[in-house]
């Protein structure tokens, strides 16, 4: 069973039945049956078009699902514009469903998580951390978005902005989480792109490459996490930095500055250095300034609390971290790393050792209690 193949139809799929009128909610459903389906009857009978087979199967789980007497006639108009037998067209839909599901119905940030959840794959645990908040306040705002749009035709596609969100939180969650979607969110945005000429759209594009291209970088051989000051530079991919260099520089060469493009430049900058200690830390902390003014996001603020203690030392950059709420994720874990910096390990044994029982994955875990053990060890000896 060729899951990567299912995943990769959905959206595809999706798109097929809320353009033939079904509600985003049903649609949903019917396409997980037919997934369930696939996984149990492809084995043994492989279909020649899966993609085909997938939208009818999918379409008469709809149609089953909402048979009544008073739709009947309906119904069986619908049936009579099932797709015919034969190789289906080998089209991606998947940016248009991204499109379609920002739709005006929905506040931004609903239509964001329904877009994360129903095309993106992510769980609604991944979400949450996203966005900061319980896991069952994002369960809720996913339910209240699916009663939204349900009867609702999907002709009406959503803004950019929404879209270069939804791209940006699955890229975040490909690159640091437990569902690999970096690659495809690059993808995407390389789409989106070609067809859009908007300099945050590219912004992310070149904030992706960026980030991409520490990548083989970033975790050891024993799949432990390696911080940006100990990653081996000769590992980066240089070509992905140049590009992602050369796309920031025409954006921002249009004067149109948005948070993508800020935070590429805080990228971009971190790429140029050759050595940790050769890092621009003055010019990332301007970066920051401007990336706070456009967000006002707690996170920017905590990056550049790290910053400034970089810049100015760690007593600037624990003053700049006190003024932002304790109870943020990884605000322990900063303030653990500007302690050490300060010259005080055993406090800083102590926070990351806080920092890890709140830590959000187990790599990010297993680094911050090795980190607690190392200046144990020290400060016993």
């Amino acid at each position: 069973m060729d899951e990567a193949l299912l995943r990769r139809l959905t959206p595809s799929v999706l798109t097929v039945l809320v353009r033939r009128g079904a509600d985003f909610a049903a649609a949903e459903d019917a396409v997980q049956d037919a997934l369930v389906e696939a996984v149990r009857v492809w084995p043994a009978d492989p279909p020649r078009d899966a993609k085909g087979w997938l939208v009818t199967v999918a379409w008469r789980k709809f149609l089953d699902a909402t048979r009544s007497d008073t739709a009947r006639r309906r119904r069986e108009d619908r049936i009579e514009e099932e797709p015919a037998p034969g190789p289906t067209p080998a089209v991606d839909d998947t940016l248009q469903l991204y499109f379609l599901c920002a739709h005006p119905s929905l506040t931004p940030s609903s239509a964001v998580a329904l877009t994360l959840r129903a095309v993106g794959g992510l769980t609604t645990r991944q979400i949450a951390q996203a966005y900061l908040v319980p896991e069952a306040t994002m369960a809720q705002r996913i339910s209240r978005a699916k009663r939204t749009v349900s009867g609702v035709r999907f002709d009406q596609p959503g803004d950019v902005a929404t879209v270069l969100r939804v791209l940006y939180l699955v890229f975040n969650e490909g690159y640091s989480g437990d569902v690999d979607l970096a690659a495809e969110a690059i993808r995407l945005t390389r789409q989106l792109a070609a067809v859009i000429d908007h300099p945050e759209v590219a912004g992310l594009l070149a904030l992706m490459l960026l980030h991409h291209a520490r990548r083989a970088s970033r975790t050891a051989p024993d799949g432990g996490l390696v911080p940006l000051a100990e990653q081996d530079r000769t590992r980066w991919d240089t070509a992905a930095i140049a590009e992602g260099v050369r796309i920031l520089q025409t954006a921002l060469a249009r004067d149109r500055l948005g948070e993508f493009q800020a935070q590429a430049a805080i990228a971009a900058l971190h790429a140029d250095a050759p050595t940790a200690e050769e890092t621009d830390w003055v010019q990332i902390v301007e970066w920051y300034d401007e990336l706070a003014r456009l967000t006002d996001s707690p996170v920017v603020r905590l990056n550049r609390a790290v910053a400034v203690g970089e810049a100015d030392g760690p007593r600037a950059g624990l003053a700049a971290l006190a003024a932002i709420e304790d109870s943020l994720p990884r605000h322990t874990a900063a303030a653990a790393y500007l302690h050490e910096r300060d010259g005080d390990p055993t406090t800083a044994a102590r926070l990351y050792a806080e920092a890890a029982h709140k830590a959000p994955n187990l790599a990010e875990r297993d680094y911050l209690t090795r980190q607690a053990a190392r200046l144990n060890s020290r400060t016993r000896h």
